[in-house]
Parts: C-alpha cells; structure tokens; sequence
C-alpha cells in the first residue's frame, strides 16, 4: 500500500498528493485511505483535502502552517508538509478503511424524465428496457465529485451502452436528471448546462446546502439505481 505516491506543489497554499496516472479501483482504493488518515490526522493549518480519480489535492493556509510545530526553517513550507505526509503514510502503512456505503437512488426512466433514453437505445440497438435493466444492474463507484457541488462521477457503467455526450449541450438540464457521458454516468444535482444523454431523472436530492457534508453521495459511496414508476415518483416527492 502507497508505494508510488509522489508530491506536487499546485500554489503557495495547496500541493497534490498523486497516486498513479490512470484510473483503477487499486487507485481509488489507496486515494480513500490516504483521505480518512489526512481527515483524522490533519497538520495544523490544513483546510481541506479533495480527493480526485487519481489524486488528493491538499489546501492549507500558509500564515498558520508557517506559525506551527510543523515548520523547520531550513526547509520550505511545501517540503515541511511533505515530509510530514511522509512520516503519516509510513505511520499508517497498515490502515484500512471501513465499509463503504451502499446506497439506492430512485429513478424514473424515459418519457419527460428521460428525453435521450430513445436515442442511447437505438444508438446501441437495444430496446429502451433492455438499457434500464443494464443500467440498473451495475453497482457503482463515487470516484469523486465535481463539475458542480454534489454531482458524482460514478465508475462502472456497462460497456455495452457507454454512449458519446451530445454534440451540442443543453442550456438546462433538470435537476436530478441522471445521464450517460462516454464510459460514465451521474445524477445532475440541480438545473445546470450539460452534455450528458439523460435517461431518467430522481427525486432523491444529492446537494444538501443546509447539512454538512452538503452532498448526499461521497466518495468511496457504492451505488445502485432502481426504477421507479411514475406513482411511486409523485409518493418520495
């Protein structure tokens, strides 16, 4: 565990913790530890820590760091934090992280709340159940959230309907509407511009500004989609 993570200074108040240069689940794995030892552990200064598909991205504020136990003057404040990483990931070289999350999100797919599912279906030449049933199977991954606050990019989507994102984006994708990007898929938020095919839409809000965490998925979190009936949309509503 940890074998090949090399450090990389972004700012003056944020450097990157970088794991590998592609995206694995061995990756992803490594990242969400190291992000539960960083969160219980953190140096004095740390603001946060932003895990990615293959990185961790640690923002600290500069004044406090340079004013703690943790600075030596014969070295630069990026390479007191390094070496204190260092010391922390061969501290923890055995830690392991608990049980992810198992969680269903609702979905009504087609119609009104799913204008593309025609269109990913014939592009497959497929019958628009057959997508829902694929695209209900799986079990995903929250990889990380981005793009805008509680949308999750979710890794494991089946091959066999990975579909392209739409040449022109749409000004306005509603909120909750679930959609298919290449070899991706995710649950919009709220309304925003995207490119996404939108196959269905959940009434399960994700962007929870008056909690904390304010995202209802994290990373790490295990997925899984179930249709619902237009009946059983209007009851969570």
């Amino acid at each position: 565990m940890f074998k090949h993570i090399t450090f990389k200074p972004l700012n003056d108040c944020a450097l990157l913790v970088v794991f590998g240069d592609s995206i694995s689940i061995t990756t992803h794995q490594e990242i969400q530890q190291f992000h539960k030892i960083i969160e219980q552990q953190p140096f004095q200064g740390m603001i946060e820590a932003v895990p990615s598909y293959t990185s961790i991205c640690i923002y600290y504020d500069i004044v406090k760091v340079s004013n703690s136990p943790l600075r030596k003057h014969s070295l630069s404040i990026y390479e007191c934090i390094v070496t204190y990483l260092q010391k922390l990931l061969q501290k923890n070289e055995q830690f392991y992280v608990q049980t992810s999350r198992l969680i269903e999100i609702p979905v009504i797919y087609g119609g009104q709340f799913g204008p593309d599912l025609p269109f990913v279906a014939e592009y497959h030449q497929l019958s628009e159940e057959e997508i829902i049933e694929r695209h209900t199977a799986q079990e995903y991954i929250v990889y990380m959230l981005g793009f805008a606050p509680g949308f999750a990019f979710l890794g494991g989507l089946d091959e066999t309907i990975a579909t392209p994102r739409k040449e022109v984006p749409r000004l306005a994708i509603p909120t909750g509407s679930v959609g298919i990007g290449g070899q991706q898929t995710g649950v919009y938020p709220f309304e925003t511009p995207g490119g996404w095919q939108i196959i269905g839409r959940t009434p399960q809000a994700l962007f929870l500004p008056d909690k904390y965490p304010p995202t209802y998925l994290q990373a790490g979190d295990r997925v899984r989609f179930k249709a619902i009936s237009e009946q059983q949309w209007r009851d969570f509503k």
